[in-house]
């Protein structure tokens, strides 16, 4: 999406076009590069050899011009030719007035500019911060008298295609237009015009005054205008990229990332890194366990590039990262929602905008701090955590968890292990217990045997659980003891523990000394009690097994075992075990 311009006039000369320069100055532009790396490299080669060589950046299109000056007119063309003839620049050159020149970046530190207000050139030589190459100022509008409809259709009949077709688009931008741009004032654009005349408050005639043009083109590039799109080189990482610098400045180097921030909620991220596709893959895995990467939305990986599209009530981002220059170099743009036009303007241009400039990345230990490491942060970026996180254990070869009941209520979606899909199949609320089954099938490193038999009063026993909602990589063991074979108000299907469990924990399995799993911790739901920290609660394991089997879950067969040292039991409690998380 692109800033609009065109004749669109009251007469052909009441708007004429104005140039930077003045209008007897012109130029031979030879060549045009994208990047400015590029520009600067051809254009010292000319300056090598000819005279008068100059650059310049042209508009908001990216690119950047060599050209040849400044002359007049019958100069510039008598020098074009004699340069062709003898081969000193391409076929192709030709003569310009300058008017699409913006900032000059050649000679180092000139200014060819007649105008007094111009801003400085761009440098060779770039400081540390990233440079910003921005838009001159634009010339004051003149004032646009208001005409009547027979006016308006007369003004109307003197845009060319391109003024046409610029008003297609806004109306499209706006909501009114959903047909080609095509420049044609068909039935669909004259519709498109009366609802846009009509939510102005204007008479709904479907045909345009010049004023209400211009309003309407106003208003489409006042968009653009807050959010100054400007080129913005930064060497270190090596990439140049087109931003809303309006609305983000450089923040900070934390390898492999550079942070361009503001205070509206927007950010920008670019990604530098050595490597190649293994660099790119893992970066790809990595970024969606990040908060700025929502659960939701579109991913693709090829081979040599991906895109990450997420979202959620707060923001949206977009994420691509590809392999170039022997280099994994990429960016992130992250919008807070609600502001999805100025959104999509600035990730087009971004998208058309970014390039690499070389093999240069961020070195590995750039804005290394170790005050600011942090086990969730990933080189500054806060780590996604689930909303809850609980202890489920299997009860089945293809990954069928039992989990407690409070572990996945009202999730929108459920994950074990932070990273398999899973669903509820069945649940009891009086049990306190649930039935999840993974999207796909899984192959658990041990499945729980649930004890048929009654443990006796003050047994050892112990709980496994990710009692730290997964901070820690594997389930731990908690140890207490069975205080009592019932609960407080008399429940046969309950046990009464000894054992000082953290929320974490629920839904993790007790077990005995020999691995056997003798119930289901329970959560600690009740708000109507305040139990002491040492008191728990479990639901027996037969009340589990026949849950289990009305559900069709075919659990492993009880096959008595000797006690297991500490150790032994503590790696079998954890391989059975799981992590549930729910993110709401």
């Amino acid at each position: 999406m692109k800033r609009l311009t065109g004749a669109i006039t009251l007469f052909a000369g009441l708007m004429g076009s104005t140039s930077a320069f003045a209008q007897d100055t012109f130029w031979v532009q030879v060549e045009a590069n994208t990047t400015l790396t590029e520009a600067q490299n051809a254009t010292r080669l000319y300056d090598a050899e000819l005279d008068d060589v100059v650059g310049f950046r042209l508009g908001a299109s990216g690119w950047y011009a060599t050209a040849l000056g400044p002359y007049s007119e019958t100069e510039a063309a008598a020098v074009l030719v004699d340069l062709i003839r003898s081969g000193a620049v391409p076929g192709d050159a030709y003569v310009s007035d300058g008017a699409a020149f913006g900032q000059q970046f050649w000679p180092v530190g000139a200014n060819s500019r007649t105008e007094a207000d111009e801003t400085p050139a761009v440098t060779e030589t770039q400081a540390e911060a990233p440079v910003i190459v921005a838009e001159p100022e634009p010339e004051p509008e003149p004032i646009i008298p208001e005409e009547t409809p027979q006016e308006a259709r007369q003004s109307e009949a003197q845009l060319d295609r391109e003024a046409r077709e610029a008003l297609q688009i806004a109306l499209q931008f706006e909501g009114f237009y959903t047909s080609g741009i095509d420049g044609a004032f068909g039935p669909g654009t004259r519709g498109a015009m009366a609802a846009w005349q009509d939510a102005k408050g204007y008479e709904a005639t479907g045909i345009l005054t010049t004023r209400q043009r211009d309003e309407l083109i106003g208003d489409y590039n006042a968009v653009f205008d807050s959010l100054a799109l400007a080129s913005v080189m930064d060497q270190d990482a090596g990439i140049e990229l087109i931003m809303p610098t309006a609305m983000v400045d450089f923040d900070r180097y934390e390898a492999p990332f550079a942070h361009y921030e503001g205070d509206q909620g927007v950010r920008v991220v670019l990604i530098s890194q050595s490597g190649g596709q293994s660099t790119l893959y893992g970066l790809y895995d990595i970024l969606q366990s990040l908060e700025v990467v929502p659960t939701q939305g579109e991913r693709s990986r090829g081979e040599n590039s991906f895109e990450i599209t997420g979202s959620n009530r707060d923001i949206v981002s977009y994420t691509y990262a590809e392999v170039v220059d022997g280099a994994v170099k990429g960016y992130m743009l992250i919008w807070p929602t609600g502001d999805e036009k100025r959104r999509n303007i600035a990730l087009s241009a971004m998208k058309d905008g970014f390039a690499s400039t070389g093999p240069t990345v961020l070195d590995d230990n750039a804005g290394l701090d170790e005050a600011m490491q942090s086990v969730d942060l990933v080189s500054g970026l806060e780590i996604r955590r689930a909303d809850r996180a609980r202890t489920g254990f299997y009860v089945a070869g293809d990954g069928t968890v039992l989990t407690t009941t409070e572990a996945v209520a009202g999730c929108s979606q459920i994950t074990l292990d932070e990273s398999y899909p899973a669903s509820v199949v069945a649940t009891d609320e009086a049990l306190g217990a649930a039935i999840v089954k993974p999207e796909q099938a899984l192959a658990p490193l041990a499945v729980a045997s649930l004890s048929s038999g009654e443990p006796r009063i003050k047994s050892d026993l112990a709980v496994a659980g990710y009692s730290f909602g997964g901070r820690l990589s594997s389930a731990t063991l908690t140890f207490g003891q069975l205080a009592d074979i019932k609960g407080l108000d008399g429940e046969d299907n309950v046990y009464r523990l000894d054992l000082e469990a953290q929320d974490g924990d629920a839904g993790g399995p007790i077990v005995d000394n020999a691995g056997m799993v003798l119930g289901m911790l329970k959560s600690d739901s009740d708000g109507s009690r305040q139990f002491p920290d040492e008191v728990s609660f479990a639901t027996k394991a037969p009340a589990l097994a026949a849950f289990l089997e009305a559900n069709g879950v075919v659990t492993e067969p009880v096959i008595p075992a000797s006690s297991l040292s500490p150790h032994a039991l503590a790696v079998k409690a954890a391989d059975m075990s799981v992590l549930v998380s729910c993110w709401e």
